[in-house]
């Protein structure tokens, strides 16, 4: 039982030391990523949202994509993308099914 026992140190200690760097560069990440927001990321976002463009300037932007102004090669290569994103996602589902016609039950 004792040889056991030792055998088990072994292996917990083995996989603490195997571990030890993913866990400090998680932790790293961790602190930064998950934090809280400050006070100071308040005020920020604030200034950032002031200097923000008006409706106009975003209306005077995306003119050109209104009905009338988009040329047909360009509303074909649209057509194309969103066919394309559409059938992605189709295939996503059928990968994720493993089945090609529903789910097996």
């Amino acid at each position: 039982m004792s040889q056991l026992v030792a055998k088990v140190q072994a292996l917990a200690n083995k996989m603490v030391v195997a571990a030890r760097p993913q866990l400090a560069e998680f932790w790293r990440y961790a602190k930064v990523e998950l934090s809280p927001p400050l006070p100071a990321d308040f005020q920020k976002l604030k200034k950032t949202a002031g200097e923000t463009a008006s409706a106009k300037d975003v209306k005077a932007r995306l003119g050109k994509f209104s009905i009338g102004q988009v040329t047909v090669s360009e509303a074909w290569l649209n057509i194309l993308v969103t066919v394309e994103v559409i059938t992605w996602f189709y295939m996503g589902e059928v990968i994720g099914r493993r089945h090609f016609v529903g789910y097996k039950v």
